[in-house]
């Protein structure tokens, strides 16, 4: 009784880590949404390309890819797709997140704890900003757990730079720059992607709280099923007994009788 107790406390306190997640994943997704229109229209401004303005990718420069894992209990599993993909990309530098994926790989750049998120969001940040700086990706992705409803999540790849073209340039929009404008751009795809990496952690630590939200409930399932089956147990014990009892009683009786 005292273990089934504490996994309905791990259960409950899972489900409003959930909800506090959501909440804050659909803050960042509302303005996200925003902030990416506004850095496509800019990336692929039609007058910006013309007068060479925006940021060209060097596709001889490698890939950077950035995972966002789990440290906490139950993780095995969610951790698990992670760990498939690094192993997959080993031509691709690392930036990662969660000290528990423990593959080597001297392709590794930056390492941190999940619990050192924000506090060491800032090397995050510092690593994005020189990339962009000094152009020396191709390509930055981001891969991460999905949250997708309350019964499911999915791993998932998002390409973070260069920023998705939808085939058409934007026309219309005429810019007056008083700075550079590639270096007002770097700055701004900057913020792009950090914002872009905070928003997938918040739905990353959704799933994660999912995650043990269903171990735990399928722990307090088989826990409620081993007590019906002890229960069960003890009242078939219970009726063989006073079976015996009465066999026993009728057996009595009928010596006595003869």
């Amino acid at each position: 009784m005292r273990i089934k107790n504490v996994v309905k406390v791990m259960n409950f306190h899972s489900l409003l880590k959930v909800e506090k997640a959501k909440k804050k994943a659909e803050k960042y997704r509302d303005v996200g949404e925003e902030v990416t229109d506004i850095v496509r229209k800019i990336m692929y401004n039609k007058n910006l390309i013309l007068d060479k303005k925006v940021l060209t990718v060097d596709e001889s420069k490698p890939v950077l890819n950035i995972y966002i894992a789990n440290d906490y209990g139950f993780c095995g599993d969610f951790n698990a797709s992670i760990r498939r993909q690094m192993k997959m990309d080993k031509d691709c530098y690392k930036i990662v997140v969660g000290s528990k994926i423990t593959l080597k790989d001297e392709k590794i750049i930056l390492k941190i704890s999940k619990e050192d998120f924000y506090n060491r969001f800032v090397e995050i940040e510092s690593a994005i900003y020189k990339a962009l700086d000094n152009m020396e990706y191709r390509e930055i992705n981001l891969y991460y757990n999905h949250y997708n409803s309350s019964s499911s999540f999915s791993f998932m790849g998002l390409r973070l730079f260069p920023i998705e073209f939808d085939g058409d340039y934007y026309e219309g929009h005429d810019y007056v720059a008083e700075t550079d404008p590639e270096k007002m751009i770097r700055s701004l795809v900057g913020f792009y992607i950090c914002y872009q990496i905070k928003m997938c952690e918040s739905i990353s630590l959704a799933a994660e709280n999912l995650n043990r939200s269903q171990i735990t409930k399928l722990a307090l399932d088989k826990i409620e099923e081993i007590e019906e089956e002890q229960k069960n147990d003890e009242i078939r014990e219970k009726n063989e007994k006073l079976i015996a009892k009465t066999v026993e009683n009728f057996k009595k009786i009928s010596r006595e009788e003869t």
